[in-house]
């Protein structure tokens, strides 16, 4: 159950806090969307402000490492994308 809920938490950050790199000129990261649930503490790892420059100040929460199974079809697609943007 913990672990069920530890996913949902960090599925639902990631998703409602997409924090995203701007151009060379701009900051370096801020958030567009925001996740409106509560974290509990023991699930964050850091925290982080985003830029000064964004035009929304916000939080940039990194909860604590979860196990996904590989036969789950979002998670192989996430892993394929990340080896693809590291080449």
């Amino acid at each position: 159950m913990k672990t069920t809920v530890g996913l949902l938490l960090l599925l639902l950050t990631v998703y409602h806090c997409a924090a995203i790199p701007l151009n060379e000129s701009s900051p370096g990261e801020c958030c567009f969307t925001f996740f409106t649930g509560r974290i509990p503490a023991k699930n964050v790892v850091s925290v982080t402000k985003t830029h000064r420059g964004c035009l929304e100040k916000a939080f940039v929460y990194v909860t604590t490492e979860i196990c996904v199974s590989q036969s789950v079809t979002w998670a192989q697609k996430a892993f394929n994308q990340q080896q693809i943007n590291a080449e």
